[in-house]
């Protein structure tokens, strides 16, 4: 019986629900420092002046540094597109672009005397002119640096110079907001680095082992092989934890420097002013179509925040433009982007990274047009959609999609919220005055996985005892790898997953890796087991003839009972165990190894409607039902599935209606702590009603795709187009995101 598509119970639980995980802090290091980063409690200013003294004399500190103290210099963005003069040191030292941005480093023998130190140390700032906003940024004159003589470090050009909406029936358009967001992981960053022999071992709390091994390494001038990370258990990553911050590289710097190990785990707030936030976009939208709805021609506009230094946040207008047109057949299509700098933290990659934007402002877009057109918001989507039988096929904006059924994902979700009896709901509660309006909100999208269309390496090794060891390149980090990894290995191999052992995360013992992130687990990481598995099956056959005296065509597995016999012949058979006891006496191991290279990307889709109420009385909005048909290809455990889509539309409805990181004019951060910034919690969620469709890819022997993203794409927008479809009838057309209950009131006062 095949296990594939079933509902297997995580493997990886008990550990984690009992004794607990090991993260980075857990890891034992007697004689470790600790840091502690002095941060800048200034938006933009140039430093004046660092006075240590009262720090370096503070009981129990080894040492106070500066990046003069530790010959930091200036390098410029990681990525080449970007702005080559938008350069920063691991410590500021001669300018600060925002608040949290580290200036100096405490090391001391104990975590609260370099707390203790941290506060002795005396920063002078002169202050500069803040820039904050996107649209502020590109017309000010204010420059973060001069050098580089712009504020804008990346740009998309316009992709079609002219588009004919002179010749549609009706246009509408539509300035919003894509607000910034903080990861929230719930374990906050931390890093332990080691020197022995002029090697660096560094543990990390990150999502790509090999990826912080290679910055690391050019970092500090090393070749790769000098430096072994180690990503024991992460608890979260959302794609903030995709790489290495500055802190990761001052930490190896100062054990080098120290000639002892270092050590520094990151609080709640500090973690709030240094991860990376995502999202941060501004759309400027225009669609134009017939009075029929049909949409004719649709045009975007991204003003990008990228905070104060380019990071992967400044390219994720490219992701953006490539998803532009959404799960639509529109003719002409135009896109442009800038992604500039700000004096806030700088943006990376969030739950979707720039997919999520782009779903955002086309499904808002199709809802004004509907309204604007007078037609039912299901019914302008069906009109449109790209059909089943165009695929494969290429977007206006290159995106290369293999496979969707746009119509029979939403059908299927509107059948299932009984989407013309919820209408027949909202029009009674408008016609007695209820106080407590119906909103049902739509949201069809489609997203692409592993969009960087990397590969991965996987390897199987069956042991001695029968037992089999799994390494992979992929970093788990709660999506459940242990548990998929090892169903497919028993899936071929009969093995049970309790006797499959799953290794990742650390590059002495995975020789290469792309990292958890771009929703490729199971497609990549999954295949890469599945192909080093079936060749590890076929390495056994030959194994088994040799001892069974027979052809190796003619020997078969029995995969219930993990048995090799002749067939015909089930009574007289090998195990596994005496398979690679054979191959040990032979010198050698019963293993192998794969490298897949897909053959592109994958192209998940779904339909979300949420039905939610308002109260118009206090502005309160309430998620009452959300409905989610997600495709992910073939589910290899539908179980692991329902929890990634679940955390994914916990997190896209939490952008609805509540989070959003915030500044002031002045550029001091509003959001610093779980007391400022609210994250969601279950009291605020419904009992999500889940709708499984599976529509295989070419492009992998699982015919998997990713769907760790889908749940945040489809259901940000479901819900904001609720909160305004209850409304609409009192002349409400639009609510910015976050919909909190002061922006309801505004828009009814707006209203009436």
């Amino acid at each position: 019986m095949s296990i594939i598509g079933t509902r297997v119970q995580r493997v990886e639980d008990p550990v984690l629900l009992t004794t607990g995980g090991t993260y980075v802090d857990d890891i034992a290091c007697p004689g470790a420092l600790f840091a502690t980063f002095v941060r800048s409690v200034m938006p933009h200013a140039t430093i004046t002046g660092i006075d240590t003294t009262s720090a370096v004399g503070s009981p129990g500190v080894v040492g106070v540094f500066t990046a003069t103290d530790l010959g930091f210099e200036l390098r410029s963005p990681a990525m080449a597109p970007f702005n080559r003069e938008m350069k920063r040191r691991w410590l500021a030292s001669d300018t600060v672009r925002y608040v949290g941005e580290p200036v100096a480093v405490v090391v001391s023998d104990t975590r609260d005397a370099g707390a203790d130190a941290a506060e002795l140390v005396e920063i002078g700032y002169e202050a500069l002119p803040v820039v904050i906003g996107p649209f502020t940024s590109i017309r000010d004159k204010q420059l973060l640096f001069p050098e580089a003589g712009t504020n804008v470090a990346f740009s998309i050009p316009k992709t079609e110079k002219s588009v004919p909406f002179g010749q549609c029936d009706l246009t509408v358009s539509l300035t919003f907001v894509n607000q910034r967001l903080a990861p929230c992981a719930l374990e906050p960053r931390a890093a332990l680095a080691v020197w022995e022999d002029g090697r660096l071992t560094q543990w990390s709390s990150t999502q790509n082992a090999h990826g912080t091994r290679d910055r690391l390494a050019d970092a500090l001038g090393l070749d790769k092989s000098a430096v072994r990370v180690i990503a024991p258990d992460v608890g979260g990553g959302f794609g903030a934890k995709n790489g290495a911050y500055t802190e990761d590289m001052v930490v190896a710097h100062l054990a080098r420097h120290l000639g002892r190990p270092v050590r520094w785990a990151s609080t709640r707030s500090e973690d709030m002013l240094g991860i990376a936030h995502g999202r941060g976009q501004i759309f400027e939208a225009t669609m134009g179509g017939s009075h029929d709805g049909r949409i004719q021609c649709y045009q975007l506009r991204v003003a990008q925040d990228s905070g104060a230094y380019p990071e992967i946040g400044t390219m994720l207008p490219f992701m953006t433009h490539l998803m532009t047109s959404g799960v639509y057949d529109i003719e002409h299509v135009s896109y442009q982007a800038d992604s500039v700098v700000t004096n806030t933290l700088p943006v990376g990659a969030y739950r979707g990274a720039g997919r999520p934007e782009a779903a955002a402002a086309i499904e808002r877009m199709v809802d004004v047009f509907a309204a604007e057109c007078g037609i039912d918001p299901a019914e302008v989507r069906r009109r449109n959609f790209l059909p089943p039988e165009a695929f494969p096929l290429a977007t206006p904006t290159g995106a290369k999609m293999d496979t969707g059924e746009y119509a029979r994902a939403l059908d299927l979700a509107l059948t299932a919220a009984g989407y013309d009896e919820l209408r027949v709901e909202q029009a009674r509660r408008r016609a007695t005055g209820d106080t407590k309006l119906l909103g049902i909100g739509l949201a069809t999208y489609v997203e692409i996985t592993n969009p960087t269309q990397t590969g991965e390496w996987g390897s199987i090794e069956i042991r001695p005892d029968g037992s089999a060891l799994l390494l992979t390149g992929q970093s788990p980090h709660g999506q459940g790898h242990y548990t998929t990894f090892s169903q497919l290995a028993s899936e071929l191999t009969g093995i049970p997953i309790d006797r499959i052992e799953v290794r990742h995360g650390d590059t002495d013992l995975i020789p290469r890796g792309a990292g958890t992130g771009g929703s490729k687990a199971v497609q990549l990481g999954g295949t890469a087991i599945w192909q080093a598995t079936e060749r590890v099956v076929e390495d056994a056959r030959h194994l088994a003839a040799q001892l069974l005296e027979a052809n190796p065509d003619d020997i078969v597995l029995d995969t219930a009972t993990s048995q090799f016999s002749v067939a015909g012949t089930p009574a007289i058979h090998r195990s596994w165990a005496d398979l690679a006891a054979q191959a040990v006496a032979s010198g050698t191991t019963l293993s192998a190894e794969i490298d897949f290279q897909p053959a592109g990307a994958t192209f998940p889709f779904g339909a979300h409607v949420s039905v939610i109420e308002v109260d118009v009385e206090t502005g309160e909005v309430t998620v009452v039902r959300h409905i989610a048909c997600d495709d992910a290809g073939t589910l290899v455990n539908p179980l692991l599935v329902d929890g990634q889509v679940h955390g994914g539309l916990a997190q896209g409805i939490a952008q609805a209606l509540l989070e959003e990181v915030r500044y002031d004019l002045a550029g001091n951060p509003l959001t610093t702590n779980f007391m400022d910034y609210a994250i969601i919690s279950a009291a605020e969620l419904p009992s999500f009603e889940r709708i499984e469709l599976q529509t295989p890819t070419p492009l992998n022997p699982l015919g998997a795709k990713g769907v760790g993203e889908s749940g945040t794409i489809g259901s940000t927008p479901a819900v904001q187009n609720a909160v305004v479809d209850a409304l609409s009838h009192l002349g409400v057309r639009h609510i910015d995101l976050p919909v909190k209950p002061e922006r309801v009131w505004e828009a009814l006062r707006r209203s009436r």
